[in-house]
């Protein structure tokens, strides 16, 4: 679905970041969140990823340690975006994440990855 809609807004360049984000999100909703569960994405003057949920419980960015089997993805899409944050209804919450769009050269996923990732 999401990228469906990036390929008809020709934003296809960030479709791999887009993925994650999506990902991520929807998967904690599923499984820390409560139904309804709801995915938007926006085109304005960036991308934004929204995904909401009926529960009023925040997700917490941390650090895993090298032994962890998860709690990774929020500190990955924290990399690869340019803000993410949340906001709270009165009855659910909304997690989103924002990507700038750019001219197709400067908003790869490899630039975007190599910012992100620090040589061992």
């Amino acid at each position: 679905m999401a990228n469906r809609q990036l390929r008809e807004w020709d934003l296809t360049d960030l479709g791999l970041v887009t993925e994650l984000v999506v990902s991520e999100l929807v998967t904690n909703a599923i499984r820390y969140g409560r139904s309804p569960i709801q995915l938007r994405l926006i085109r304005d003057r960036a991308l934004t990823c929204e995904v909401s949920d009926g529960s009023s419980t925040s997700p917490h960015l941390r650090l895993a340690r090298d032994t962890d089997e998860g709690g990774r993805g929020l500190f990955m899409i924290a990399q690869l975006v340019d803000a993410w944050g949340t906001r709270y209804g009165p009855t659910d919450k909304t997690i989103w994440a924002e990507q700038a769009i750019r001219p197709a050269e400067l908003s790869s996923l490899g630039e975007a990855l190599m910012a992100a990732v620090e040589p061992l």
